[in-house]
């Protein structure tokens, strides 16, 4: 993934002005027409699926737009391009809208594709072997995952208390196998398997390669900072149109749509 720093300054110009026909102001609390953006991938087909046709029911037109960066879908829904988003979890979340003086909120829990460790020349964690080479993420974000599903594995043991966000391999202080860590952009991640002994990829990215979840040596189960959320301006949260949206990731027919599309995800909690 390229630096934050690098994906404010590319790319700006287009996306901002491809949405700009798409802007529907927050102002009027009442408005039925919405534009939500997503990560290309099962966020973007979560929306399509799950929930824009609850809120066709109650009456609301909705746009989908796709986005395949993870900072402009928070810069558009902070300049109003956007009325809600859904690509992120809540560590990302608030240290984005900390970093950049956001005024963003998370509105509710949707479903999350857990990360993965996935090999082609081991057939688990225990068939390690001193020196393997493991590709991860090289985004901090994605990588303070990757460590933590190892260190729950007993593969290493990581320094107590780092910012998720800002994790490098410096904060390793124990590794015992010794094993070697190639940073790899995360949408790469599925075509190193088979090349490194071990490649540990995000479900988003596994699915598009079209990975099968189950077949990982081993799956997350990630903490609630890790789960995605829908996000949306602190302003809009109480709103009508906002509530109904918070609503649809609730319902039953939302639970139908995972139990049918999305097997193996990691589903919000208390859906029943």
């Amino acid at each position: 993934m390229l630096t934050l720093r690098r994906q404010l300054l590319l790319g700006t110009a287009a996306v901002l002005f491809s949405l700009s026909t798409a802007t529907v102001q927050a102002a009027d609390p009442n408005k039925t027409e919405l534009v939500f953006g997503a990560t290309a991938g099962y966020n973007y087909d979560v929306l399509k699926l799950a929930i824009v046709p609850q809120l066709q029911d109650q009456g609301y037109k909705v746009k989908l737009v796709e986005f395949n960066d993870y900072v402009q879908p928070n810069m558009a829904l902070a300049q109003g391009s956007l009325d809600a988003n859904l690509f992120q979890h809540i560590a990302y979340l608030n240290r984005f809208k900390t970093d950049q003086k956001l005024d963003l909120i998370d509105l509710v829990q949707s479903t999350t594709a857990p990360m993965g460790i996935y090999a082609s020349k081991r057939q688990s964690l225990n068939d390690i072997q001193e020196g393997d080479r493991f590709t991860v993420p090289n985004d901090p974000s994605n990588l303070a995952r990757a460590l933590q599903l190892l260190q729950n594995n007993g593969v290493i043991t990581m320094k107590q208390d780092i910012d998720p966000l800002r994790v490098t391999e410096k904060d390793i202080v124990e590794n015992p196998k010794k094993i070697r860590f190639q940073p790899v952009e995360a949408a790469q991640l599925p075509r190193t398997i088979g090349d490194a002994e071990f490649a540990i990829v995000p479900g988003n990215f596994a699915i598009a390669s079209g990975l099968d979840l189950t077949s990982a040596v081993t799956l997350e189960v990630p903490p609630i900072e890790y789960q995605q959320v829908v996000a949306v301006k602190a302003a809009d949260a109480e709103k009508p149109w906002a509530q109904d949206l918070a609503a649809s990731f609730k319902s039953t027919q939302f639970k139908a749509a995972l139990d049918k599309h999305f097997p193996g995800y990691v589903q919000p909690a208390g859906l029943k």
